[in-house]
């Protein structure tokens, strides 16, 4: 006899009763891009509904995220000043630390996970001190002002840090610097298995890091190479992260339920830029049912094995959720 695994699809109330996976607010982080200045909010033209905020705007939005039940926002800086070793991220006075300090005033009990890198902050758009010589950059040169910037986001209160680099050694770094600064309990989550993605394009507009020559293959990761994938988040757990990311999300689930099945750490899925972009063209278009396929492409990165997914769509994703 064959089994019938329509009679618990038949009823609304009965795919409810046996559903495996959910969405829900405290599911995602949103990410907010602060710039320099007052009144500024400037739409992106490739990631529509996506702005660069001044600090007062960025306030206001984040009051926004709370009352959609959104936990967390991930926060990048976009100093108007940009030097070779990205200066401003190594400042107190640094448009990140006056963000942070600002926010966790208004906003104690909202998670603020701040990007640590150095291509928004820097004037040739690479993630570190350049080493000219070979045309890349220079991994540990990197790694002693990462611990720099590290302890900068820490003193003014972030409470979870996220290295995006892909500087090989930098969480053992990070972990160091913040134990030895007395800042042991800070968390990280670690951009563990980060692709040289085509999908970035739209967040190079926002993020104004765009590099002023070369590419980044030289350390981000060939999205040909799964063991590899896996070997570097599992080296990252190794090292002390206390979460690890796949980025991006959507032409990596694989990667995403390889992790799972290896680890029992908790896993970010960074839904990036251009999957966001490519479903607002579609909906542009009217070729797709742009809320449907917005939550379908959501779930299906929860069901391949992510906690909590980065994405630009949280905000309407939580609105959906709050009317079901």
């Amino acid at each position: 006899m064959f089994k019938r695994f329509r009679r618990l699809r038949l009823t609304a109330q009965m795919r409810d009763l046996v559903r495996q996976t959910y969405l829900s607010g405290s599911d995602f982080i949103y990410p907010l891009f602060v710039v320099e200045g007052k009144n500024i909010k400037n739409e992106i033209s490739s990631m529509p509904g996506v702005y660069q905020m001044s600090l007062d705007e960025i306030l206001k939005e984040c009051s926004v995220v709370v009352n959609l039940g959104i936990k967390a926002i991930m926060l990048f800086g976009i100093p108007s000043l940009k030097d070779s070793i990205g200066s401003d991220a190594l400042s107190n006075d640094g448009i990140i630390a006056k963000s942070l300090r600002s926010i966790k005033d208004k906003f104690p009990n909202l998670i603020v996970i701040t990007d640590l890198c150095f291509c928004e902050y820097t004037d040739h758009g690479h993630c570190g001190i350049m080493d000219h010589v070979h045309g890349t950059v220079d991994n540990d040169a990197t790694l002693d002002i990462s611990a720099k910037q590290a302890l900068i986001h820490a003193e003014n209160g972030a409470d979870m840090i996220a290295p995006s680099g892909m500087m090989d050694g930098i969480i053992e770094t990070l972990r160091f610097a913040l134990d030895d600064g007395g800042y042991e309990n800070l968390p990280i989550m670690a951009y563990s298995t980060k692709f040289a993605s085509a999908y970035y394009g739209p967040f190079r507009d926002v993020a104004e890091s765009t590099p002023k020559a070369g590419d980044r293959k030289s350390y981000q990761m060939d999205p040909a190479n799964r063991l590899e994938a896996i070997n570097e988040s599992l080296e990252d757990e190794a090292q002390g992260a206390d979460i690890l990311m796949i980025k991006p999300a959507l032409a990596y689930l694989d990667l995403i339920r390889d992790l799972r099945d290896r680890t029992l750490l908790p896993i970010c899925a960074y839904n990036v830029s251009g999957e966001y972009a490519l479903l607002k063209a579609g909906a542009k278009l009217g070729v797709i049912d742009y809320d449907k396929v917005m939550m379908e492409t959501l779930l299906g990165m929860k069901r391949a094995g992510a906690d909590m997914i980065i994405t630009y769509h949280a905000k309407e994703a939580c609105e959906i959720l709050q009317k079901a």
